[in-house]
C-alpha cells in the first residue's frame, strides 16, 4: 500500500482494505473500494444500465386550479 498525499503536502495513512462491494474480494487501492478493473467497470455497467435506481413514490395527481377560490 502507498500513502495518499494531500494538497497541503501532509501524507495521510493508507486506505485499509475492505470487501468489493461486488465479489467481497479484497479491495486494492489502485481501484478502491474494488478488487479489481473488472468489478470496477461491472459496477458502473450497473449504474449506466439503470440497475441501481433510488424508489420514488408516485403522488397522486393534485388540483393546482385556484380559480375556485375567487
Amino acid at each position: 500500500m502507498t500513502t495518499n498525499q494531500n494538497d497541503d503536502g501532509r501524507e495521510d495513512m493508507p486506505r485499509p482494505p475492505r470487501p468489493c462491494p461486488n465479489c467481497s474480494k479484497l479491495s486494492i487501492e489502485k481501484y478502491y473500494p474494488f478488487c479489481s478493473k473488472r468489478c470496477a467497470d461491472v459496477d458502473l455497467n450497473r449504474w449506466l444500465s439503470g440497475g441501481y435506481a433510488i424508489p420514488a413514490v408516485e403522488l397522486d395527481d393534485v388540483d393546482t386550479d385556484d380559480t375556485d377560490t375567487i
